[in-house]
């Protein structure tokens, strides 16, 4: 009897210095997942992997504009840069990604829509961009939509930005469908095609690139309002988070240098960084 009192006890005092250590090890875990930045946790953000000047993959990491944007927010968030887990977000995918909770957000020239915004939230927008064309540096005949009727006109395979030109502005454009923008790129430098068309921050991202620099130029068409922001899943209260880190990312002047690292080198004229919540129609 009296060997079966001092297990009990003995078992007693192990399960309380478990109980104890588990407690501290719950405080210590939540300690790590503060706004310190601190510990093992990370934050996970969809971006495009192929568009240079806005997301793009490269050997020596990630770069672009919505790169730069989204290491913005992160750091608000309370997330340094290697904490940041990068996830392709290829246009098809982005709102099941969110649903299904495979990123915490996405900033992917992700442009707000209402039929969008029935699937996902999104903070911002944090960037106004338009449709547009690009032109070889030397083009002096292409000076409106119009003038790009009987021009050989490219998008990518599976755009609507080139039918979209033909059905409203240039009836009799022809249009050329390449697998890739740098595809078109290619085609517009040796003269195979005439214009390039696309959003103007995109555009502009692949202009910028080093190869490509002083041969291209935007029209400044300004065919369409895309309203670039970024998703969250329906929701979430990181919505409003993300939303005070692009407010404050626009008032200490970190927008307008990441514009100009990113797009400035095809002399992109940006418009001035939205207002929270205001949609351009």
């Amino acid at each position: 009897m009296k060997l079966r009192k001092v297990t009990a006890a003995s078992a007693a005092v192990l399960a309380l210095a478990v109980a104890a250590t588990a407690c501290g090890s719950s405080d210590n875990d939540k300690d790590s997942g503060s706004s310190s930045g601190g510990g093992d946790k990370k934050i996970t953000v969809g971006i495009k992997f192929d568009q240079p000047g806005l997301g793009q993959k490269t050997p020596q990491g990630y770069a672009g504009f919505d790169v730069d944007v989204a290491t913005y927010v992160a750091k608000k968030l309370g997330y340094s840069a290697n904490q940041i887990e990068w996830k392709e977000a290829k246009s098809a995918d982005r709102e099941t990604m969110l649903k299904r909770g495979d990123v915490d957000f996405i900033a992917a020239t992700y442009s707000i829509t209402p039929e969008r915004e029935k699937s996902v939230d999104f903070a911002g927008p944090y960037l106004l961009a338009h449709q547009d064309v690009l032109l070889r540096a030397d083009n002096t005949d292409i000076k409106s939509p119009a003038d790009l009727n009987s021009k050989k006109l490219c998008s990518v395979t599976g755009s609507t930005s080139a039918q979209n030109v033909k059905d409203k502005l240039a009836p009799k454009a022809q249009l050329q469908q390449y697998p890739t923008y740098s595809a078109c790129l290619t085609g517009l430098q040796s003269g195979a095609i005439d214009a390039l068309t696309t959003d103007d921050s995109i555009l502009a991202g692949y202009a910028s690139q080093a190869q490509y620099k002083g041969k291209f130029k935007l029209g400044g068409f300004k065919m369409t309002n895309e309203n670039y922001g970024i998703g969250v899943k329906k929701g979430s209260d990181l919505k409003a988070k993300i939303n005070k880190a692009l407010e404050e990312m626009v008032s200490d002047k970190s927008w307008d240098a990441a514009v100009k690292k990113n797009l400035g080198p095809a002399n992109y004229k940006n418009e001035p960084a939205p207002t929270i919540g205001d949609i351009k129609s």
